[in-house]
């Protein structure tokens, strides 16, 4: 529910319902490493598709020679991703020629897709705003869960649909700087508030009063689900064996807070035990403490069911994800949709990997020129790749020569 403000609103506001960028920690060595935290509050489908009216300042242009597609031994299996991300662009008029003729073509082998994008595109290298060009890459996955449609003894945490007392709260046409702020809150008499915490929305529904989410389904395991609403979207294994794909719909307006971090600053985990798997196994033998460590993080994801079918779970821009060729990046310095072509080093090694990859999703803690976040698929392999996946790299955005006005020289 999207509402005109005045000044004094998002004075109200932006103390408790302001998403705020993340801090990047520092990268350590190369020895186990605690999960990443990964976009905890993804931008719903439907962002807008970067127009030649947009800049983009922290892209600079470079040679092809200094982008090493050739790095990328098997770069055609970059084009079903590009051809998804052209499902949409091709609307937009300086991606429409490249678009079209891509969705025209046979499948190219990788020779011809790299003479495509080397003939059509035009580099340019990705740097931060103080002009260095190398930043964070982290990873995430679409993970599975166990549950059921309807409350069982065995499924009985709820994931919820958006409530209808959720209020978006739209500064940017009155205030331009303000735009990157995700303000959330809610109703109460003639006042606008803060949406409830994650505590208070537990204990609500708990209680019967306060929160009147609707279920759409219900997990077996509290800290599966916990992780769901960080990853942002999943698939549900339900009784009969089939699945049910859930994807991100709107968030209470608070940020992430790391219970990994928690658990390490009091003492219970060490750094390297902080993982999705270690905060699993901590839980388990800790069940007492395990619902004040969630309520610690006041974030809360709502989900939507997604359409059977889907190739992969729905990104920012609107279209599937391709494990392995899709990434998270920050919209303000790269265009969604866009092919980049991403030098790092594969999880917790220095083993270089070197890929073209689709700018096709976005998320609250990825922010920066050159901040990504590499999907990697869907299952519990996945999950540990993008567990571990903490690592340096840089990155070539490539766009069509006709948009080479939204960048200046």
């Amino acid at each position: 529910m999207p509402l005109r403000a005045s000044p004094w609103l998002f004075v109200l506001l932006l103390s408790a319902c302001a998403v705020s960028p993340p801090t990047a920690p520092p990268v350590p060595s190369p020895i186990p490493r605690p999960a990443p935290e990964p976009a905890p509050v993804p931008v719903p489908p439907a962002a807008p598709i970067p127009t030649p009216s947009a800049t983009y300042p922290t892209l600079k242009p470079a040679s092809w020679s200094s982008v090493g597609l050739g790095k990328d031994e098997q770069i055609g299996e970059a084009w079903v991703a590009f051809l998804r991300s052209c499902a949409t662009l091709v609307k937009q008029s300086g991606w429409q020629a490249v678009c079209s003729e891509a969705m025209s073509m046979p499948p190219p082998d990788d020779k011809a897709a790299r003479a495509f994008f080397e003939q059509r595109f035009q580099p340019y290298q990705a740097t931060q705003e103080d002009g260095s060009t190398d930043g964070m890459i982290t990873g995430y996955y679409e993970p599975l869960l166990k549950g059921d449609r309807v409350r069982t003894e065995r499924a009985r945490y709820p994931l919820y649909a958006a409530p209808d007392d959720l209020i978006t709260v739209d500064l940017a046409s009155i205030y331009p700087e303000l735009k990157s702020l995700r303000l959330r809150g809610r109703l109460v008499g003639n006042k606008i508030v803060p949406y409830l915490t994650r505590k208070e929305i537990e204990q609500s529904s708990a209680n019967g009063d306060g929160f009147k989410g609707k279920p759409i389904a219900w997990a077996e395991d509290p800290v599966d689900l916990f992780f769901l609403q960080i990853q942002g979207s999943g698939r549900i294994e339900l009784p009969d064996g089939s699945h049910m794909r859930v994807g991100y719909a709107d968030q209470n307006g608070y940020p992430y807070l790391s219970i990994g971090k928690l658990l390490v600053e009091r003492g219970e985990l060490k750094l390297e035990q902080a993982s999705m798997q270690g905060i699993k196994d901590w839980g388990a033998k800790h069940p007492d403490k395990l619902p004040e460590l969630l309520a610690s993080n006041p974030s809360f994801v709502f989900f939507r069911e997604l359409p059977d079918g889907l190739p992969g779970p729905l990104g920012s821009l609107g279209v599937p994800l391709t494990g392995g060729r899709s990434i998270a990046v920050d919209p303000k310095f790269i265009p969604l949709g866009a092919p980049v072509f991403l030098a790092t080093t594969r999880p917790n090694s220095t083993q270089p990997m070197n890929r073209l990859v689709m700018a096709q999703d976005s998320g609250g803690a990825i922010k920066g020129g050159v901040r990504a976040d590499f999907f990697w698929g869907f299952g519990d392999e996945a999950g540990e790749l993008a567990g571990r996946m903490k690592q340096r790299g840089r990155m070539w955005v490539l766009l069509p020569k006709a948009l080479s006005g939204i960048v200046p020289r």
